[in-house]
């Protein structure tokens, strides 16, 4: 078994965010695909608030197209480092966090 360093970034938004007449988490993952990161995820959440204390739930229906979503990155700490920027221009509010993983591969 190989074990490799990486950095995991999970990046806080919420599904209504756009950038650039599109939604902002297919913007991120495609310039996460364009630059070749090892893996980019798009969880959707059914309950959350952020910032701003907006409740987002699937259990009400008018709020219910504007669910908290995660994105989650992995990749080299260099890579990651160089992503950042894109991740800051498109998305100045969102929370991202970032720590130290360990690739486990068989």
């Amino acid at each position: 078994m190989k074990e490799l360093e990486a950095v995991l970034l999970r990046i806080y938004l919420a599904e209504g965010e756009r950038w650039q007449n599109k939604p902002a988490y297919e913007y991120v993952l495609e310039q996460a695909h364009t630059r070749g990161m090892a893996g980019v995820t798009v969880l959707r959440g059914v309950l959350g608030y952020g910032q701003k204390h907006h409740l987002h739930s699937a259990k009400v229906l008018r709020l219910s197209e504007n669910l908290p979503l995660v994105i989650e990155v992995v990749d080299s700490r260099e890579k990651v480092e160089e992503f950042l920027p894109v991740l800051q221009e498109c998305l100045p509010d969102a929370l991202i966090t970032q720590e130290k993983v360990q690739i486990i591969k068989s």
